[in-house]
């Protein structure tokens, strides 16, 4: 189920997409119209799951936690664990951060953006395993 979404997280998407909270608008704020030099989504379904924010290149999920997250930490992980198997960096933040501290927030998503580029060698290719290296020789046809 590669990036796929069930039709009940669509429309429960939708619905969130609609209800956004007030720390979600805040972050949508710095994150809308590529800001940060990609594409962020609100409220994305993959497979079961609703993301708050999925950046589809390179793969990132931004998460905003509330007190409930306390309760459903084991919840919390399975979907952490699907996110990362669908290829997706996932970014945690307290749901009062936004309003915090908006700027930190934003340069800390920049950051790990910066580092996912980094990381590989082009934007649609994998990152680099460890030991590889990149070849940079020119191929002539």
């Amino acid at each position: 189920m590669q990036n796929q979404s069930t039709p009940n997280a669509q429309r429960n998407a939708r619905v969130l997409r609609r209800e956004m909270t007030e720390t979600e608008r805040k972050l949508w704020t710095g994150l809308r119209s590529e800001q940060l030099g990609v594409k962020f989504r609100r409220q994305h379904p993959l497979g079961n799951y609703i993301a708050d924010f999925a950046c589809l290149d390179p793969k990132l999920i931004i998460e905003l936690d509330g007190s409930q997250h306390l309760q459903q930490q084991s919840y919390d992980a399975t979907r952490t664990a699907f996110f990362r198997s669908q290829g997706f960096a996932v970014l945690r933040f307290a749901s009062n951060e936004p309003f915090i501290n908006l700027v930190g927030v934003l340069q800390a998503i920049a950051h790990r953006l910066d580092a996912m580029s980094a990381a590989s060698p082009h934007p649609r290719l994998p990152p680099l395993g460890e030991g590889a290296t990149q070849d940079t020789s020119t191929i002539t046809p």
